[in-house]
């Protein structure tokens, strides 16, 4: 099971892809939003923004979100960092329930360039 610091790594390691991003990529990354990411089997949540094509980590609080972020993710410790460092595809973790992705209709159409 990854620890809380392996998942802080990997929200870092995501942002920095993100900021070295281009094209279509670059553009969704280039959002302004609230975001959270609940690690479910640590049951921890990284509250944050993403701007300037990075996901800025401000507070690691216990349990669920304390309030509802524009993008709000929610997946395993393991998931997590085995997303960001390609082993496991986005696309078959969301469409599987393994990873959940909750964002307005607008932001899920930008994301899907980033994810």
């Amino acid at each position: 099971m990854a620890t809380i610091e392996e998942c802080r790594s990997a929200l870092d390691k995501l942002s920095d892809n993100m900021q070295h991003a281009e094209g279509d990529v670059r553009e969704a990354a280039a959002l302004d939003r609230s975001v959270s990411c609940h690690i479910t089997d640590l049951d921890v949540t990284f509250v944050g923004r993403m701007q300037g094509g990075r996901i800025v980590v401000r507070d690691t609080v216990q349990g669920p979100p304390p309030e509802r972020a524009e993008i709000r993710l929610a997946m395993t410790g393991d998931d997590l960092v085995a997303l960001v460092d390609g082993e496991l595809n986005f696309a078959k973790a969301w469409g599987s329930g393994r990873v959940k992705l909750s964002a307005g209709v607008r932001d899920l159409l930008q994301l899907r360039k980033l994810l």
